[in-house]
């Protein structure tokens, strides 16, 4: 089943993801009403307009050939994605208070992050993370992680409003090279219960509306592709906390080099090296 997540469906407040399959030539039209879009080509280009304002996604071939271009779709508008060949593309979605230019993020304004190192090693593709794009409450960014490895990890939270903390809702979609499997780990505390270890595939989504998260784990041979999808009542920010019992993982990285075998094709220009983050 193609997902279709919305606040409503997803029993929460904010967060949405929409996938859209198009033929050559093929056009998909929906009114984006209270909510502001991000399209990601996953694969394929195509052509964003609405109300009058136009982005020719020049896409990708797929989500582990590099970054891609994007478009923002403000709420209230008309949106048509039109295949130019066509593709599967996401539509990252939020409830927005305001109403906020178009606007296309071109490849070149992407940043392209390595965090982790060693089998912690990842890459992070920024495309409407706070310091890229301006929105109103919608964060979102896709993670890249060689097979045997593991990212989001340490676990880490989102899920209460204070200093270094933020609410957000969290949608992770994911992909997986050659078919394979890969493994997201979800769990919460007494007083706010969660408990999720779940096989995941190309196109399986698992919503994360508070609780600890990661290790989301790439299976030896096949590397693991997520896309993150963030929002809450709070100002627009991403601000995580680590669990305590994990955060010390972080210190043995010290010593170990990111992983040769990132970044993936790295079009978005050179990537940054941050040993912390998801």
């Amino acid at each position: 089943m193609t997902p279709d997540v919305t606040p409503e469906n997803a029993g929460w407040g904010y967060s949405g993801l929409r996938i859209v399959e198009l033929p050559s030539a093929g056009t998909f039209r929906c009114d984006t009403g209270e909510d502001e879009v991000v399209v990601v080509p996953l694969a394929g280009s195509a052509t964003v307009t609405a109300d009058g304002h136009r982005a020719d996604l020049a896409g990708r071939q797929s989500v582990f050939a590099g970054p891609t271009d994007v478009a923002y779709v403000p709420r209230d508008s008309s949106l048509t994605l039109t295949g130019t060949p066509g593709g599967r593309f996401a539509l990252a979605t939020a409830r927005a208070r305001r109403r906020l230019p178009f606007r296309h993020v071109p490849l070149a304004q992407v940043r392209v992050e390595l965090r982790g190192a060693g089998s912690c090693s990842r890459q992070v593709n920024n495309f409407a993370t706070p310091d890229v794009l301006e929105a109103d409450r919608l964060i979102a960014c896709e993670v890249l992680t060689p097979g045997g490895n593991w990212s989001s990890y340490p676990p880490h939270k989102h899920d209460e409003e204070r200093p270094g903390e933020s609410v957000l809702e969290e949608i992770y979609y994911y992909e997986v090279a050659r078919g394979g499997p890969a493994y997201q780990r979800v769990y919460g505390t007494d007083e706010r219960p969660i408990d999720i270890l779940r096989e995941v595939r190309s196109g399986d989504v698992v919503l994360i509306p508070h609780g600890w998260h990661g290790p989301s784990m790439a299976a030896p041979g096949y590397d693991l592709y997520y896309l993150n999808v963030m929002a809450g009542p709070g100002a627009r920010s991403w601000l995580i906390c680590d669990d305590p019992a994990h955060a010390w993982v972080r210190d043995t990285w010290v010593d170990q080099v990111v992983d040769p075998r990132l970044p993936f094709t790295p079009q978005g220009g050179s990537p940054t090296v941050d040993g912390g983050g998801r």
